[in-house]
């Protein structure tokens, strides 16, 4: 099978605010997001078995189920209604617990390369509803740019 190639950029929070807690444990937040040019190399193959690995260049990063890769996997073809799993391959190099988004930056490019090598043409918007199933981050990481982002992080809102 042929895969796919992703870039995944860095995120910056240029402001954020703490609006108060949610009912559903989460936090009300108002950011604004910009993506950096620095970027994680994200690559993804299709697996008819069924099976999930992510593979990375940092030994400590988890390879299964706790990888934000491999949950963004899950979601999608979940969404997709596929019963698929993916080979994933992480070049690591935004800085890991460094508040870069470099996890959900790479989750974000695991579903834009899947929407392309399953054909399922999901739009944006879809992409950002599946894509706050995986984490906060993960919604504005979909397409990045500069937003401003609202509620726990599954609100973007592009910015000039």
């Amino acid at each position: 099978m042929s895969g796919r190639s992703e870039s995944a950029r860095a995120k910056l929070n240029l402001s954020l605010d703490v609006l108060g807690k949610r009912p559903d444990g989460y936090h009300e937040l108002r950011m604004v997001m910009q993506s950096s040019g620095l970027s994680d190399d994200v690559y993804v193959e299709l697996r008819e078995d069924g099976s999930f690995l992510a593979e990375t260049n940092r030994r400590y990063i988890p390879s299964g189920e706790k990888n934000e890769a491999v949950k963004a996997a899950r979601a999608f073809f979940s969404a997709a209604g596929l019963s698929l799993g993916a080979y994933i391959r992480i070049e690591k190099r935004i800085p890991v617990c460094a508040g870069l988004g470099g996890g959900s930056a790479d989750a974000a490019a695991v579903l834009r390369a899947l929407n392309a090598l399953t054909g399922a043409n999901f739009g944006a918007e879809r992409l950002r509803e599946i894509a706050a199933q995986v984490g906060s981050d993960v919604p504005f990481c979909v397409e990045g740019g500069t937003a401003l982002v609202t509620g726990r992080g599954e609100a973007v809102e592009d910015l000039p």
